[in-house]
C-alpha cells in the first residue's frame, strides 16, 4: 500500500469534516498513503492541499446555481484534468452529487479507468429516485451514512456498505466544562444562550439570516438576557457576524469543530438550518428547531419533487416529527418564533425532545467499528481489488 494516491472530490463543509476523519483512519491503516483533490478547512488543518477553495462549489437549488455555473464548469474541468495528470489509485467523491456525478460522467466519456467510491448516498428516498440507477452506472461502491439506504441502490447492482454517520464519531468526546467555555468567550454565567446556525453556504445565510433575525427579535422581548452563539465555518464567519450584528444583542462567532461542540453543549436551545447540524445538536443533547428555504421558484420545484414528508433525519428515522421543522413556504418567522418560544418557556418539553432524538442517534453507528474506520476499510479494499 506504500505511496498509494487517493483523490478526494469534496464540495461541502460537511464533507470536509467527514473526510478529515477518513484521512486520519486511512493513515492509521496505511501510513504511506497520499492524498490529492479538493477539500475544505478541516482537511487543510490535517495537512491536505486543496486544488481550489471548495466554498466556490457550495451552492444549492436550481436558480441559485445559475449565476455560479461558469465558475463551477471551470472547476469541473480543472478537477478532470488534475485526475488525468495525477492518475490516482482510487477516486473518492463525497456528497455534492450534482457536481460529482457530472465529473464522473465526463471521466467515463474520456475513458479514465480507476476504482470509484462515493461517500454519502444521494437522497433518493427523499427525491430524485432516478439518481439510484445513474449512480450504479458511474461508481463501483457506495458508502452510506444511514442504515436504510443500501437497498435503494443494491437493486441496481451497486455494491453498498453502511459505514455509519460521522456525527457519532465527531461527538464521541464532548466537552463538559461549560463554565470554562463561557469564561473564554466573555459570556455571562447566567443568560439564555441561543445557538444560531443559518447554514454553511453563502446562499443559505442570505435567505435564512433575515428570517432568523426576526425570530430572535421576538425572543428577545421575552428573554432580555438573550445571548447569541454563532458557530460557523471560517469561509463565511464574517458574513454570519454581519448578518446578526444589527440586532443589538450580545453575540459571539465560534469557529473550529471542538469549539462548535463546546458552544452546542453550553446552549439552552438552537435555531438551525436543515442538515447534518441537526444530528450534531441531537448528539449534544440540545433542543432545537430546523428551517430551510430556497427562492420562490425552487421552493415550488422541491415541494413537487419531494417524496418524504420530512426534511430532518431524526424525523425520517422516527417516522414522525420529533424535531420541529419549518421548510420551504413554512420557513417564516411567524411560524418559527412561537414554536421556539414554547420550548424555551417549557424546559420539560424541550428536554423531552432532546431525550427522544438521542434514542434515534443509536441507529447511526455501525457494528464493531467507527464510521471513519469502516469507510477506510472500504477505500483500501478497492485499491487492493
Amino acid at each position: 500500500m506504500a505511496g498509494k494516491l487517493i483523490y478526494f472530490i469534496v464540495g461541502e463543509p460537511s464533507g470536509d469534516i467527514l473526510v478529515s476523519r477518513l484521512m486520519r483512519a486511512l493513515r492509521e491503516k496505511a501510513p504511506d498513503v497520499r492524498f490529492a483533490g479538493t477539500g475544505g478547512e478541516t482537511m487543510t488543518e490535517a495537512g491536505f492541499e486543496s486544488l481550489f477553495p471548495v466554498a466556490e462549489l457550495s451552492v444549492m437549488g436550481f436558480w441559485e446555481v445559475a449565476p455560479r455555473l461558469p465558475l463551477i464548469l471551470k472547476r469541473m474541468k480543472q478537477v478532470i484534468l488534475d485526475i488525468e495528470a495525477k492518475r490516482p489509485d482510487v477516486l473518492v467523491t463525497v456528497d455534492s452529487w450534482g457536481f460529482v456525478s457530472k465529473v464522473l460522467q465526463r471521466l467515463k466519456k474520456r475513458g479514465v479507468c480507476l476504482p470509484k467510491v462515493h461517500y454519502v448516498a444521494p437522497q433518493v428516498w427523499a427525491w430524485k429516485k432516478s439518481r439510484a440507477p445513474k449512480a450504479a452506472g458511474l461508481i463501483d461502491h457506495l458508502m452510506t451514512l444511514l442504515p436504510y439506504e443500501p437497498p435503494y441502490f443494491e437493486k441496481y447492482g451497486l455494491k453498498c456498505t453502511f459505514v455509519g454517520h460521522p456525527v457519532i464519531e465527531n461527538t464521541a468526546r464532548l466537552p463538559d466544562d461549560q463554565a470554562e467555555f463561557k469564561a473564554r468567550y466573555g459570556i455571562p454565567e447566567r443568560c439564555t444562550l441561543l445557538a444560531v446556525l443559518p447554514g454553511s453556504r453563502h446562499s443559505e445565510v442570505s435567505k435564512l439570516a433575515p428570517v432568523f433575525g426576526k425570530v430572535i427579535r421576538q425572543l428577545a422581548a421575552h428573554f432580555p438576557d438573550l445571548f447569541l452563539l454563532l458557530p460557523t465555518v471560517e469561509a463565511i464567519a464574517g458574513e454570519v457576524e454581519t448578518a446578526f450584528a444589527g440586532l443589538g444583542l450580545p453575540c459571539r462567532v465560534i469557529t473550529g469543530q471542538y469549539e462548535r461542540y463546546s458552544a452546542f453543549k453550553a446552549s439552552r436551545f438552537a435555531l438551525a438550518a436543515s442538515g447534518t447540524v441537526s444530528l450534531e445538536l441531537a448528539a449534544c443533547g440540545v433542543p432545537h428547531v430546523i428551517a430551510y428555504k430556497f427562492n420562490f421558484l425552487t421552493n415550488k420545484i422541491i415541494k413537487h419533487l419531494a417524496i418524504t414528508p420530512y426534511a430532518n433525519l431524526i424525523n425520517i428515522l422516527a417516522g414522525r416529527f420529533v424535531i420541529p421543522e419549518f421548510v420551504l413556504e413554512n420557513c417564516t418567522y411567524k411560524l418559527i418564533a412561537p414554536a421556539v418560544l414554547e420550548l424555551l418557556q417549557h424546559p420539560d418539553r424541550a428536554q423531552a425532545q432532546a431525550d427522544e432524538a438521542g434514542k434515534y442517534m443509536l441507529k447511526l453507528k455501525p457494528e464493531n467499528a467507527t464510521p471513519s474506520g469502516k469507510a477506510a476499510e472500504v477505500v483500501l479494499s478497492l485499491i487492493n481489488s
